[in-house]
């Protein structure tokens, strides 16, 4: 019996029925053959053993695809646990999946101290037992019998796992000696992976809970050649440069405090320089968008939340609620914006021609985030969204959608984020309890998203299960200077929300209708979005944005005189800067400036005075010559020009 094959240039081949991915590219190639790591079936991974029993449409993965990465670092999780295995017999397994960068895995050592000194013994292991090209197997095992192997193993995480899964549906790989639970799919054998690097080691609560028993968590990364393996790791030397964490204590940006509270950051004076004019630059674009600023409390009552449905997807993982004297009044910190704006759209009535009602607010909102996954200003407690929410026609849904796109498109282009790609986020159509609303609203907003982003001539993907849970959405993926993928603007469309507040508006045929919602925030997260900007830009922030834009260096305490002049002159002029007036000798006062990362130095001596004159020094780029003072000023315009 045959079976057709439809290839991915959309050609069809007959195959025999129960051939196999390795089979298949084979047939295409030697080479493909040499390099396949896995195989899309109708949209789903397998392996390349696995027998196709119908037709299919189907696509041969090698490390060039995202699908074949994420394979290719399941299967060196597996690895890594045969490792420990062998080296620390009656290890327990929590769970070890690929990440965007490489895999980890949560093990249970029995009390064990394990800690980065211990990475090279296991790398070693990982790379003798890579050696022996121990093919990866599947194996379909009943729940009785899971649950039999892993009892008699003694591992109660495994045991746990297994409790939650369906009976038929369970597998277990077994590469060497090392047998898993695992759906897989897995490489064809261990001998792919040529080039590995253990990186740290962390804890981890199991499952994710506070309440359950911290275990051991090992990153790291493969490649199928050593070279790219050397690539990686020179990016990561660059991005610990660049981290920022370590620039925003450095700059003097922003800092955290155990007495405030984790995941709550403190703006220090440069840092707060650099958020407002942050701020001002989305400000006047939402005014030229036609926005109108609004400004809502950080509290709710918890009913707000409840009509929203916030506080039933989100409550359990918000701040407690707050409660006040009066009995039954309860609050809760804002988790979102949206709620608020919604109230503010029932102030009044409105009519079709009152349409779109755009209301924007640099609203700082507040969800509890588990202490484990606090990083830095990527991941915080507390944070600040350039929110808005459009209120519209259905009819206008597109056109208004098309004007965001636009907004974020200058926002990126601004900031100097040029490559990135607009993520089209959809729900699950099989797991639709996580969502709320009706399916004709749901199919409707995602094809308007979907139709918008062609028009605009954007690079998409679809993401199956990452919409929210009251409506799909566009997120903007940009990559930074070492190529890493950051989630920043984001673009939503809400049938439900209006439904919900019971929003309204009287239409050109005098009858009540329902308006639609779009979400947006072309930054996001402000804190976010700081975090990536200091990491792509490695702290050379551009001259409209830099905290400290100039630094005036007397070269001696003789003219110092000069040089306050000269600083008083800038300041006067809107120059930000400092004027470093310390006894020091200029060498140090230059170096210094440089570490601050000042655009430019003002260098003044006996000749600048008698001349009116300064010596231009740029950073990173060295002397630039002397120039009058107001020259220097034109000059300096020019270049400090906020975008428009």
């Amino acid at each position: 019996m045959k079976i057709n094959i439809t290839l991915p240039d959309g050609s069809i081949r007959e195959f025999p029925n129960g051939v196999t991915g390795s089979e298949i590219a084979s047939s295409i190639s030697e080479g493909l053959a040499r390099v396949s790591l896995a195989i899309e079936v109708n949209g789903e991974v397998w392996d390349l053993s696995r027998p196709i029993l119908s037709n299919a449409a189907i696509k041969i993965l090698t490390w060039n695809d995202k699908a074949g990465k994420t394979t290719f670092w399941h299967s060196s999780a597996h690895l890594l646990a045969e490792a420990l295995e062998a080296l620390h017999p009656g290890v327990k397994f929590g769970i070890g999946p690929p990440i965007e960068n490489g895999f980890y895995y949560d093990v249970d050592l029995g009390g064990k101290a394990f800690g980065d000194e211990d990475l090279a013994a296991v790398e070693v292991k990982m790379k003798e037992l890579a050696k022996k090209n121990s093919v990866y197997s599947r194996k379909d095992v009943s729940k009785a019998e899971a649950l039999e192997y892993f009892t008699a193993k003694g591992d109660p995480y495994k045991i746990e796992l297994i409790d939650g899964l369906d009976d038929g549906k369970i597998t277990f790989y077994q590469q060497g000696d090392f047998v898993d639970l695992c759906k897989g799919p897995h490489i064809p054998n261990t001998g792919f992976i040529k080039a590995m690097k253990l990186l740290n080691v962390a804890g981890a609560y199991w499952r994710g809970n506070e309440k359950n028993k911290m275990l051991t968590r090992i990153y790291g990364i493969t490649f199928p050649k050593q070279k790219e393996l050397e690539e990686y790791l020179h990016l990561l030397e660059e991005a610990k440069k660049r981290d920022h964490r370590k620039l925003g204590k450095e700059l003097e940006l922003f800092a955290f405090s155990e007495k405030v509270g984790m995941g709550l950051p403190l703006w220090l004076p440069k840092g707060t320089i650099l958020r407002e004019r942050l701020e001002q630059f989305m400000r006047k674009a939402q005014i030229k968008a036609g926005y109108d600023p609004v400004v809502t409390p950080h509290i709710g009552s918890k009913a707000l939340y409840v009509t929203s449905g916030h506080y039933e997807k989100y409550g359990k993982d918000s701040f407690q609620p707050i409660h006040t004297p009066d009995e039954g009044e309860e609050f809760l910190l804002k988790p979102m914006n949206c709620p608020h704006h919604c109230e503010i759209y029932k102030t009044k009535p409105r009519s079709y021609r009152d349409l779109p009602i755009r209301l924007a607010e640099f609203g700082t909102v507040y969800r509890y985030e588990q202490s484990g996954e606090l990083h830095g200003l990527t991941r915080v407690r507390g944070f600040t969204q350039d929110d808005a929410h459009i209120f519209c026609r259905p009819e206008q849904v597109k056109s208004e959608f098309i004007k965001v796109i636009d907004l974020v498109l200058h926002v990126f282009r601004s900031l100097g984020f040029e490559n990135f790609t607009a993520q089209v986020s959809l729900r699950d159509p099989a797991n639709k309890e996580k969502y709320i609303g009706q399916d004709h609203l749901w199919e409707r907003a995602e094809r308007e998203i979907q139709e918008a982003a062609d028009e605009q001539g954007l690079q998409t993907v679809t993401v199956l299960g990452e919409a929210a849970f009251y409506g799909p959405k566009l997120d903007f993926m940009v990559k930074d200077a070492l190529g890493r993928n950051w989630q920043l603007g984001t673009i939503q469309v809400d049938y439900q929300l209006p439904q919900r507040f019971e929003l309204e508006y009287v239409g050109s045929d005098n009858q009540k209708h329902t308006p639609v919602m779009i979400h947006r925030a072309p930054f996001g997260s402000l804190e976010r979005f700081v975090a990536v900007l200091i990491e792509h830009c490695a702290g050379n922030f551009p001259l409209w944005l830099a905290p400290d834009q100039i630094a005036v260096l007397p070269i001696s305490e003789r003219f110092n005189d000069y040089a306050k002049l000269v600083y008083d002159r800038l300041k006067e002029q809107d120059i930000r800067g400092l004027l470093d007036d310390r006894d020091e000798k200029i060498g140090r006062k230059i170096r210094d400036a440089e570490t601050r990362k000042i655009p430019y130095m003002l260098i003044v001596g006996e000749k600048e005075v008698s001349e009116g004159m300064v010596a231009v020094r740029k950073h990173s780029q060295g002397d630039q010559g002397s120039i009058a003072l107001d020259e220097f000023v034109n000059r300096f315009r020019l270049e400090c020009a906020a975008p428009n």
